[in-house]
């Protein structure tokens, strides 16, 4: 009797412990993200008879991958207080890097990715070296790498492409590992939310974690705490930068070609990402889950502005829109919060008075 009752409460407390991790796991789905994309949804729905089937939506979000994956550093390197507007350019140089040598060099294409992510690990190793030890602010220095990186891609190939690339590199977001019903998912999305879970984990429940949010909440601080502030500032944009290369690969996998030109702009949409989904651009603040339902969000209105053949240049202003949204509704939400306490807290201080007066 006493063994049963034991195994009760241990599978409680079990129960308990995934309960409290799914809570952890969910908390960054603010209910204002939430609505958000219900109502994207939901003009998508009546507005694009496509977005009726499940097997088009995969197709969107799958075309968007790398983005996804980029912003998920993206958001690390902004929870610590810093910013990489340079992806876009490490992307496109990575990508260079990999095409050239298998083109020029004759390296075969599976040693001539390993160089191109070493090149994408080598220049964001630049950046942490600017950013960390010549303590040059983060958004001047990836400003400046990020037309850097793109100018010597443009320099290596011009205006020309690179393409004809081996078959069994050629649009590895049609490889597909898992079928839901009649939806076929492909790799790259699992690989995705494999890297999404494994972020979650560690800025929840590791040392490090915790170090990247201390960073962003008072630096100064953080480096009183014993924190080697350098050092990991230093890691964070090198592993911005293999991320960022890993993506630019994976893009070229997708459109057959390499050009001086891919992810143009995508830096603004990855920024926009990462603050749609709650990451305080001042840092100290932030999840990758939050990110995720941001990467979602910004797939489904630039593809609803595509399929109702909006120009580039106003699909840009809806982005940019977007961004000054994100950036001000919480800080709106934060000031209303404040007033109300601030009435609050004077209505107790008048309550706490009125009542000594009455006493006396």
């Amino acid at each position: 009797m006493l063994k049963s009752s034991n195994n009760i409460s241990s599978n409680k407390a079990i129960g308990s412990n995934y309960g409290l991790l799914l809570r952890d796991f969910f908390s960054g789905l603010e209910i204002n993200y939430f609505i958000l994309m219900f109502i994207v949804l939901t003009i998508l729905l009546i507005t694009t008879p496509n977005y009726r089937n499940a097997s088009y939506i995969i197709k969107a979000i799958s075309r968007n991958v790398e983005y996804g994956l980029v912003a998920c550093m993206m958001t690390i390197i902004i929870i610590a207080g810093m910013i990489d507007l340079s992806v876009a350019g490490v992307m496109t140089l990575s990508a260079t890097i990999t095409g050239l040598l298998y083109h020029n060099a004759g390296i075969p294409m599976l040693g001539a990715i390993v160089l191109g992510l070493m090149g994408g690990l080598m220049l964001g190793m630049i950046n942490g070296a600017l950013v960390a030890y010549l303590k040059i602010p983060a958004i001047i220095v990836t400003i400046g790498t990020l037309y850097l990186y793109r100018g010597i891609s443009k320099i290596f190939i011009g205006d020309h492409s690179l393409g004809h690339f081996p078959d069994w590199f050629n649009r590895v977001d049609r490889i597909y590992l898992i079928k839901i019903g009649n939806v076929n998912i492909p790799v790259t999305i699992i690989g995705l939310l494999v890297v999404v879970i494994i972020i979650f984990f560690i800025l929840k429940f590791t040392s490090i974690g915790r170090k990247i949010y201390a960073i962003g909440t008072n630096e100064t601080a953080a480096k009183f705490s014993g924190i080697n502030v350098k050092r990991l500032k230093f890691l964070l944009f090198s592993l911005s930068g293999l991320v960022a290369g890993a993506a630019g690969i994976l893009t070229t996998s997708r459109l057959l070609v390499v050009r001086h030109d891919m992810a143009l702009g995508g830096e603004l949409d990855i920024i926009t990402i990462v603050v749609l989904g709650g990451t305080s651009i001042l840092g100290g603040k932030g999840n990758v889950i939050g990110t995720l339902w941001g990467w979602l969000i910004v797939i489904f209105v630039r593809s609803g502005l595509s399929v109702a053949q909006i120009p580039i240049e106003q699909q840009l202003f809806v982005i940019g829109t977007l961004l000054l949204l994100a950036l001000a509704i919480p800080n709106i939400i934060s000031i209303l919060k404040e007033k109300y306490l601030n009435i609050e807290i004077q209505k107790s201080l008048k309550k706490v008075i009125d009542s000594k007066n009455k006493k006396y």
